[in-house]
């Protein structure tokens, strides 16, 4: 069995930033089912075609979809010590499923008002040439590039509120659900990414 860190919390949350640092902390690889979905629908993949209308939207990708994309990944070679799933289970029904195929070790929660959450997905702003995300407010791109920066097509209010509004109805009660199974750690993450990481970083050093 593979003993995995559970990384979760809302939209915008920071995750993605935060499962960069614990992987360094503990070697264990990041594996985002966004990134994984996202690089299907950019290569057209039947599994890509079927979640690119649910993403659009702002909705969950279904279970299956889900489950057969971990699967895959946990048969690499990379994954034998456990993973980092960064922003998976989403609901309670994919954490039983993960339950009977991985073994978990410790769950992340990064806990951020919604109100915070609307502001940082709205003011990001994407370098279409490298991928960087720059922010309007927190992290300004050099003026040189900022003409060609872009919005992406789900970072608007109203797609980020549709986002929050499926992340309390199905992934909040993950909270309970694992805390119940005395894994959960709670982390604030509304403060500077620094502290956030400082915070994660000593819970995990104290494991």
């Amino acid at each position: 069995m593979h003993a995995s860190i559970v990384l979760f919390g809302p939209p915008g949350a920071g995750k993605g930033t935060q499962a960069g640092r614990i992987s360094e902390i503990t070697g264990k690889p990041q594996v985002s089912t966004g990134d994984m979905l996202r690089q299907a629908v950019s290569e057209g993949t039947d599994l890509g075609i079927k979640a690119q209308s649910y993403m659009e939207n702002g909705l969950l990708v279904p279970d299956d979809l889900i489950i057969g994309l971990i699967m895959d990944r946990m048969s690499k070679n990379d994954a034998k010590d456990g993973v980092l799933f960064d922003g998976f289970p989403r609901t309670i029904n994919q954490a039983e499923a993960l339950s009977s195929i991985v073994e978990i070790s410790s769950v992340i929660c990064i806990e951020v008002p919604d109100r915070e959450i609307v502001d940082r997905i709205v003011g990001r702003r994407m370098d279409p040439e490298t991928g960087e995300i720059y922010h309007i407010s927190f992290k300004p791109a050099p003026k040189s590039i900022q003409s060609r920066l872009i919005q992406r097509k789900d970072d608007n209010e109203e797609t980020v509120l549709q986002r929050l509004s499926a992340y309390h109805e199905q992934t909040s009660p993950l909270a309970s659900w694992y805390d119940e199974k005395e894994l959960l750690t709670r982390i604030n993450g509304n403060s500077s990414i620094e502290e956030v990481g400082n915070d994660i970083a000593e819970y995990l050093l104290n494991l």
